[in-house]
């Protein structure tokens, strides 16, 4: 008997959850953080990349510096454009690193939300990740892959920032060398 009292409650509770609205579930808060750089665990969502998985030089890390007030995240290295002479890869351009979050569980949805703000500290590199959703673009290894695809903003399961030696605007700093970008948080935002 006690197996199906048990079942019973199990039942109930599981029903009364599901019956019950959450004002967040009608309309979510107009921010959300997605990241924040303000301890060692953040460090852990994160996966560095660079073109040193191909021959590349390029050399790239993420850390947490807490010797300040508010704790903020360092991705920082160093862009290199040479490649190693017994490289297995033929690649025809390096200098590029990069992070990409690890894949979220199963995805966020950020459907009731416009844009993706960043505070971050640069050095003059421009650094790739595009902020308005609409205009979000597939990339792999900070090249477009398809323009015509479409993004759905219900089912993210992944972010990226990276940098590359042999781009950005007119005035950025570009060309082999170190990089540091300090990062407080990422948050998806409702302006409208």
């Amino acid at each position: 008997m006690s197996r199906f009292r048990s079942l019973l409650r199990t039942t109930i509770d599981a029903t009364k959850k599901a019956l019950t609205w959450n004002v967040d579930d009608l309309m979510p808060p107009s921010e959300r953080y997605i990241f924040n750089f303000n301890s060692k665990e953040e460090v852990k969502r994160w996966h560095l990349y660079s073109d040193s998985e191909y021959g590349g030089l390029s050399t790239a890390s993420l850390e947490i510096d807490d010797t300040e007030r508010e704790p903020r995240g360092i991705f920082s290295g160093n862009l290199s454009m040479d490649v190693t002479e017994d490289s297995k890869w033929r690649i025809n351009r390096s200098g590029f690193c990069g992070m990409r979050s690890k894949r979220f569980d199963g995805f966020i949805d950020l459907d009731s939300y416009d844009t993706i703000a960043l505070k971050l500290k640069g050095d003059g590199r421009c650094y790739i990740s595009t902020i308005p959703l609409e205009r979000y673009l597939p990339t792999w290894r900070g090249n477009v892959i398809d323009a015509k695809m479409e993004m759905n903003p219900s089912r993210i399961v992944g972010m990226s920032l990276s940098v590359n030696a042999g781009g950005g605007f007119a005035g950025a700093k570009s060309g082999p060398g170190d990089f540091k970008l300090e990062m407080d948080w990422i948050k998806a935002l409702r302006a409208q």
